[in-house]
């Protein structure tokens, strides 16, 4: 197996293991990692790490194993739905973090970064593009400076640089991965769901804002917002259902 699958305390931790490779991802170790994303969800993790061995987060695509666009065309399916996901997703980030490695990052909700990270887009020096997904993420997430930076001169960059740019909301390792997912798995589920979807949701797609206008309706009228403002009056812990 090349991706390795932990759930303790409702936080689930997803490890790329393809040292060899510096945790580049083919094909076969694709689909593991979308079943094993699976598999945590329906086991009942309410947040996500996504993490990679032995000091390398991913470096990309396994270039010695692909030959045409079937691997980019599933690889935007993977990264759709655990985008996607209605609970907090954490990327635990050290090492490389190149091509996909990044797409892969991109599509969690936060990014906990360690001082040996690097960061790279490296289309032009392989002729490839990514997605307009990706693209769209990158620059939201970075800032369209740096996004053009990265995708246009092939710029490598560093951890000082992501933090500085936003890319990353804290900085350290897996342990600190770990307690900012697990803080998570106490807030209200159907809050973090409507608010995943709102951020997600251009402001001139009616439909899509018709989707979070429900999800806003669904949360003021859930159970949950009733424990939150007892727990709040009587001074203690909420427990939310998701209800």
């Amino acid at each position: 197996m090349s991706v390795h699958a932990a759930l303790t305390d409702h936080v689930a931790v997803l490890t790329i293991d393809r040292t060899h490779r510096r945790n580049a991802l083919d094909l076969a170790t694709l689909e593991e990692l979308h079943a094993a994303v699976v598999s945590a969800v329906d086991a009942g993790a309410r947040a996500l790490v996504v993490t990679g061995a032995e000091g390398h987060f991913c470096a990309g695509a396994d270039l010695t194993e692909l030959e045409d666009v079937s691997f980019t065309r599933r690889l935007a399916e993977v990264l759709e739905h655990l985008a996607g996901l209605p609970l907090v997703t954490v990327a635990a980030v050290e090492g490389s973090c190149m091509g996909l490695g990044m797409q892969l990052a991109l599509a969690c909700d936060v990014r906990v970064v360690a001082d040996s990270a690097r960061f790279a887009v490296p289309v032009a020096r392989l002729g490839l593009m990514v997605d307009h997904w990706t693209l769209d993420r990158l620059a939201r997430v970075w800032g369209e400076g740096a996004a053009r930076h990265l995708v246009l001169t092939a710029a490598v960059l560093d951890a000082e640089d992501a933090w500085r740019l936003g890319f990353t909301q804290v900085r350290g390792g897996l342990e600190e991965a770990r307690t900012l997912a697990q803080r998570c798995t106490g807030l209200a589920p159907l809050s973090q769901a409507g608010s995943k979807l709102g951020l997600d949701t251009p402001h001139d797609d009616a439909p899509a804002v018709a989707r979070y206008e429900a999800a806003f309706a669904r949360a003021w009228a859930s159970e949950d917002l009733t424990e939150g403002r007892a727990a709040f009056a009587e001074r203690r812990e909420p427990r939310f259902r998701g209800h």
